[in-house]
């Protein structure tokens, strides 16, 4: 279910500006946020890891919502720890058509408040928690989709986008 951002979560505000970033993405090229300031607003998803069961449903899903999405005005980034080689093998096996960045310093992640403590089997390790955040044609966080579900997330972000953008 998603929710508003909440000053213990650690996510940027709802109508903050959104933290900036420049990474490299499996189009071959740097991608910064200020790229689509005044243009499109952006749907930055993070995802922990490329190949994964859930990390492939949800991107699938937004590949699958591409057109929807565009229509809307926004943009799609994936964002992953992942290597530029992991993404671009991702990202052709499955045709995602938008953008996958590589964080492997964890900036965006930790800028974003993604980057958190898990729990699997009994062990602790720092992760990306599955976050979902829409930004604005002004560059301001718009809207913050906590604790992310795959199943049915692409179709909360296409109605929140389409009743809200």
């Amino acid at each position: 279910m998603a929710t508003t951002a909440s000053k213990t979560s650690g996510y940027p505000a709802i109508g903050s500006k959104a933290p900036a970033f420049s990474c490299p993405g499996s189009n071959g090229k740097t991608v910064k946020l200020s790229d689509f300031k005044g243009r499109k607003a952006v749907v930055l998803y993070f995802y922990p890891r490329d190949n994964t069961p859930g990390c492939t449903k949800e991107a699938c899903g937004f590949r699958d919502a591409t057109a929807e999405l565009k229509e809307a005005g926004v943009e799609v980034l994936g964002v992953s720890p992942d290597s530029i080689e992991s993404h671009g093998k991702f990202s052709d096996k499955y045709s995602l058509p938008f953008v996958l960045l590589s964080d492997k310093d964890h900036k965006v992640c930790q800028a974003y408040g993604v980057w958190q403590e898990k729990k699997m089997a009994g062990r602790r390790y720092m992760g990306v928690v599955r976050t979902t955040f829409v930004i604005d044609k002004q560059g301001k966080i718009a809207h913050v989709f906590e604790n992310v579900k795959v199943a049915g997330h692409t179709e909360e972000v296409l109605v929140w986008v389409t009743t809200n953008l």
